[in-house]
């Protein structure tokens, strides 16, 4: 069905609508515990010994490009045993991180479970900051660390704690969804989260005739088109995926009747109508994996073409290119930093983190 009413920031008066006390920071760490920078030059010893991770990536990134990624890759990798680190990269990471010195990656669901099962005392998050906080809310005695703290997200900025709480004055009893693309303040204010891959069967286990889904309007769309729950959104968007047009899909199919698109559900209902699959990041992996068409048009953040065209390399992928100018503020450049000086350190509000935590907790224990 349609979504039933949809509400943004105007929606609502500004005198009534305060700005969120900001409960994230990063603090800088401290120069007690840097350590050395190491020798970034390229060595036959650098050659040898990433020689198995270029294997990965060689479909991706050419042998010119190599020499100036190997010795910060080499570097990082022999720096997370010495910090007690792992790195956790979204799908949406350039094939250098993704594939040469990420220990866990997947999409948001992914990285939130698999952040419940690490062992290692510190965390370095390579994506943007909510997944960041989200891996701060799971381990609240952990370290994590973000490469840089600019990187932001338009959904996660589209909303605050403040807005949920005028959502929930004026919806009294209707419970309410966050998309995993917002901050710990908003977790903290809602009755559980979901993320692209779960977000109907979450919407359907709270068994309510009516829900407040925030704050993506087009997968709060694509959710209301395979669920018969009123649907309540907010007028976000992510600036990557709204950008893709179903006449640009039209156009891409008409050049070869035979090609397979696959799209995320964070784009517009123009697009997910002309798409063959509609997917989460993992399932756009997995649909691949398990299908391989000879050519493949992948409707979502480039960078997770050039990832799967390393793991898959006889598939035909079409990148129609939208980069996330958020997720492209990590580089190996300031991973390394990252390990060397322990900086851009997440820390929440206990008691926000606390209320945030049940949110999510809520979300990855759900039984689908």
């Amino acid at each position: 069905m349609p979504i039933a009413a949809i509400y943004g920031p105007d929606d609502f008066e500004k005198s009534v609508r305060q700005p969120s006390r900001a409960p994230v920071q990063t603090s800088s760490g401290t120069r007690q515990t840097a350590l050395p920078r190491p020798s970034l030059e390229w060595t036959p010893e650098v050659e040898r010994a990433t020689a198995h991770l270029y294997e990965r990536v060689r479909s991706v990134i050419t042998a010119v490009e190599w020499p100036l990624m190997a010795p910060t890759i080499k570097a990082i990798n022999e720096l997370k045993t010495q910090r007690d680190a792992v790195i956790l990269a979204h799908n949406y990471q350039t094939p250098e991180i993704f594939h040469c010195v990420a220990d866990i990656k997947g999409d948001s669901l992914q990285l939130a479970v698999e952040a419940t099962k690490v062992k290692a005392s510190t965390i370095i998050q390579c994506g943007v900051h909510f997944m960041a906080e989200t891996s701060k809310i799971l381990n609240p005695d952990k370290r994590v660390l973000i490469p840089d703290s600019r990187a932001g997200c338009s959904l996660a900025s589209s909303i605050t704690g403040a807005d949920v709480r005028l959502l929930r004055e004026r919806f009294p009893g209707v419970p309410v969804v966050a998309y995993v693309n917002t901050s710990a303040d908003v977790k903290a204010e809602v009755d559980i989260c979901c993320t692209s891959s779960n977000a109907v069967a979450v919407v359907e286990s709270l068994n309510a005739p009516a829900v407040i889904f925030l704050p993506d309007q087009y997968l709060a769309k694509y959710v209301a088109s395979n669920s018969d729950v009123k649907i309540i959104a907010w007028k976000g968007a992510c600036e990557v995926h709204e950008r893709f047009t179903g006449n640009e899909l039209r156009a891409y199919r008409e050049a070869d009747p035979s090609v397979q698109i696959i799209a995320h559900p964070e784009c517009p209902p123009d697009v997910l109508a002309e798409a063959d699959f509609t997917g989460s990041t993992a399932h756009m992996i997995n649909w691949v994996r398990q299908n391989q068409k000879q050519r493949i048009v992948m409707i979502t953040e480039c960078s997770m073409a050039d990832n799967v065209k390393a793991e898959l390399p006889d598939v035909e992928i079409v990148r129609p290119c939208n980069l996330c100018p958020h997720m492209k503020r990590i580089t190996l450049a300031n991973i390394l930093d990252s390990l060397l000086t322990l900086r851009e350190e997440v820390t929440i509000d206990p008691p926000v983190a606390d209320k945030a935590r049940r949110s999510v907790e809520r979300m990855i224990n759900l039984k689908n």
